[in-house]
């Protein structure tokens, strides 16, 4: 009865989102919040359970859409603009959060925050406004790949840094080794060990037993890299990236997108859940600070990373403008946060998704504006 009622909460709060034009995820957290004083300790361990499902199944599909050959092309065009993107947004915000006198690891989870765009909330916006198929369009499904590679090793980083307890150089190379050990390792046998099930996955694909093995695979390696003390959710996209070798990702993935869809929801609600009000918000000039960082920095990423990638001024404008919301990753990252400081983050989650928003829909005015303006003065 629990499970079917919370999933009902789940359709109307996603419908409310629809009616309101936000993003779903921030009312699936608003949910978390409102509910989790009714909830008994048992009650929370499924959904953390489900929530773990959930949120390891998005990244194994992640994977599923990047097969080696793809992974090599999108980082040889959008590493310069990538590189940007990590300076000001993980680097600026973690310098700014370490300023504001929050500790190493709590400015490092900070900077993991802000770091990279939701590819959910954007994407799902560009379908709905018929921006996908343009050439800043492109230019933004380029980055947000690029983010959506980097995130998963990030993740690592940071939760092996919490597992380890303290920051020095030694544990920084031991989480480097074991992020390329493991990473180079699945490559190989990408290459040259699933690259030949093709044909068995082509044969096989509409039985009812190839979801069993797509999610055994990512449960697997999610285990393995979680065992190794790095996060699960790189695993699971290392997975994805494996069984993509068969040349099946599409097909793959439609088979495993309705258990995702079912059962990510219970993810961002688990941490509306550990979300304490009580415990108060830490340092409110510290988040207004960063929350204009944020917008700031992703415009400076979109505008000049745009205009490398060969926009013009007005498409380079719209791009920058389209790339401030934080969503999902920055939910991830956030999860691995004290409980107090997970208030914050929050906030700074749930105002950087609206205004992300907001701004994506006046890009295309303000971009015309600004082109005028700019013409004008010459």
């Amino acid at each position: 009865m629990l499970g079917g009622a919370i999933l009902l909460l789940f359709f109307a709060a996603s419908y409310l989102s629809q009616r309101l034009k936000l993003p779903a995820l921030l009312t699936h957290i608003f949910l978390g919040v409102a509910l989790a004083g009714l909830l008994s300790s048992s009650e929370l361990e499924i959904i953390d359970q489900l929530a773990r499902l959930g949120i390891v199944l998005l990244f194994f599909l992640l994977g599923l859409h990047f097969p080696l050959n793809r992974l090599f092309n999108i980082s040889r065009r959008i590493w310069k603009v990538g590189v940007l993107d990590i300076v000001l947004n993980f680097g600026g915000s973690f310098l700014l959060a370490y300023w504001f006198g929050f500790d190493l690891l709590a400015a490092l989870i900070i900077g993991g925050v802000a770091y990279a765009t939701s590819s959910s909330i954007t994407v799902k916006l560009m379908e709905e406004s018929n921006r996908l198929k343009t050439p800043e369009g492109e230019f933004k499904l380029a980055l947000l790949i690029f983010e959506d590679l980097a995130a998963p090793v990030m993740v690592s980083f940071l939760v092996g840094l919490s597992t380890h307890g303290v920051i020095s150089a030694e544990a920084i190379g031991l989480i480097f080794f074991k992020v390329v050990a493991v990473t180079g390792l699945s490559l190989l046998i990408a290459y040259h060990g699933f690259r030949r099930l093709d044909v068995f996955v082509e044969r096989y694909l509409s039985r009812d037993f190839m979801p069993l093995l797509a999610v055994a695979l990512a449960l697997m390696f999610a285990g393995i890299a979680e065992a190794m003390e790095l996060s699960k959710l790189l695993g699971a996209f290392l997975a994805g990236v494996m069984l993509s070798e068969t040349g099946m990702s599409r097909e793959l993935g439609r088979i495993i997108e309705p258990i995702k869809d079912l059962s990510l929801p219970f993810f961002f609600f688990w941490f509306g859940t550990t979300i304490t009000i009580g415990a108060g918000l830490v340092s409110p000039l510290a988040l207004v600070v960063l929350i204009v960082w944020a917008v700031a920095a992703k415009l400076l990423v979109g505008f000049w990373g745009g205009r490398w990638y060969g926009l013009s001024f007005k498409g380079a404008i719209r791009a920058a403008l389209s790339l401030v919301p934080r969503g999902e990753f920055s939910v991830v990252i956030a999860a691995l946060a004290e409980p107090v400081l997970r208030v914050f983050l929050g906030v700074y989650v749930v105002a950087t998704a609206i205004i992300g928003v907001f701004l994506f829909r006046w890009a295309p005015e303000y971009a015309d504006r600004l082109e005028r303006l700019f013409k004008n003065k010459k």
